[in-house]
């Protein structure tokens, strides 16, 4: 083949863990006796979907007794108001002292205070009836139920399950600093470009080796490294409409949108190893083989990029290399799909 630079887009890989954006604690707001679990342990809930009843009776009867109360102060500010009412007139003709309008003032304004307390109480008892039917406030998977039916729940034991959100899917990875380091170096000496927003993609890979459809963006890089293991969390978020990604998954994370401009390419073959380091063969215009020695960086794909060691114009050969010596004459017998002459070393001349 001939070596011909050229723009070659570049991944990372890192190990990978998901996590849900929310983790949701599905609390009793109320002590009392759990009813019963409505939904399907470990199912896809929606918002607003029952997830428990609890016994509801006591606090039908708080919510009655309340109502009552309502009433017996309504009617107390009624009769308090009449006599307002009939206080007014008679003071002003002097029938009755302003004391007695004071009075009859004081006990009106006591009454309505009274009726307002008595509807608050029975709003929180409205809300506390209300608290007995317990429902998912988001969308997402359920965990087990905490309770089993029956229980008395108190703030001791007032959990009772957890929703995890799975759309989107946060993919946390970390990244060392000598990772970092090479990476930044890299990007001064123009080795590799990245992209000129910093929007990075990413891409899930997952147990099996399938690629997860949906790519993600890097959304959150932590500002300090880890004093345990030198290491800095960046975190992707990941679109996952059919739940196909769970939390706490072990999956990789691919970065891509970087590329690496002028970069020499040959397939891991072409490459081998000597006792002074890596080596290809090199075919000169007179075709005699010629030992070179390069410097290799990362694989991409079936390919190896080379660092160091050559030229652009240069012939290397990829196949047959096992029956070449140097100064050995070779002869090319294939040629590329493209056109390109790929040197196949022949029987040395």
């Amino acid at each position: 083949m001939t070596i011909s630079p050229r723009e070659v887009p570049v991944s990372y890989e890192f190990v990978a863990q998901t996590q849900s954006p929310r983790a949701v604690n599905i609390q009793a707001r109320v002590a009392g006796f759990l009813d019963r679990r409505v939904y399907t342990e470990g199912a896809v809930v929606k918002a607003g979907q029952v997830l428990f009843l609890m016994d509801k009776k006591p606090f039908e009867a708080q919510l009655d007794q309340a109502k009552a109360a309502l009433q017996q102060q309504q009617a107390a500010m009624d009769n308090a108001q009449a006599n307002l009412n009939r206080t007014k007139p008679l003071v002003e003709q002097d029938a009755l002292s302003p004391k007695d309008l004071d009075d009859a003032t004081g006990q009106y304004r006591q009454a309505a205070a009274a009726v307002a307390q008595a509807k608050q109480q029975v709003v929180q008892a409205q809300l506390n009836l209300s608290y007995c039917t317990i429902t998912s406030p988001v969308d997402g998977a359920s965990s087990f139920a905490q309770q089993a039916d029956g229980t008395y729940i108190s703030t001791s034991n007032s959990l009772l399950t957890t929703v995890s959100v799975l759309s989107p899917m946060w993919v946390n990875f970390s990244i060392s600093e000598n990772q970092f380091q090479n990476f930044q170096d890299a990007i001064k000496k123009g080795v590799v470009k990245v992209p000129a927003d910093g929007a990075y993609e990413v891409e899930v890979v997952l147990v099996d080796g399938s690629v997860f459809p949906d790519k993600g963006r890097i959304t959150f890089q932590q500002p300090d490294y880890d004093t345990k293991t030198g290491t800095f969390l960046v975190r992707a978020s990941v679109d996952n409409p059919q739940g196909v990604l769970r939390p706490n998954q072990f999956v990789r994370a691919r970065v891509m949108g970087i590329t690496r401009p002028n970069a020499v390419l040959v397939p891991q073959r072409a490459v081998q190893q000597g006792a002074k380091g890596h080596f290809v063969w090199v075919i000169g215009k007179d075709n005699k083989a010629e030992s070179r020695p390069v410097t290799v960086g990362q694989w991409h794909g079936d390919d190896w990029f080379i660092d160091e060691g050559l030229t652009p114009g240069e012939r290397v050969v990829v196949d047959g290399a096992v029956t070449l010596a140097p100064g050995a004459v070779v002869q090319v017998t294939q040629t590329l799909t493209d056109g390109q002459p790929e040197a196949v070393a022949g029987a040395p001349k």
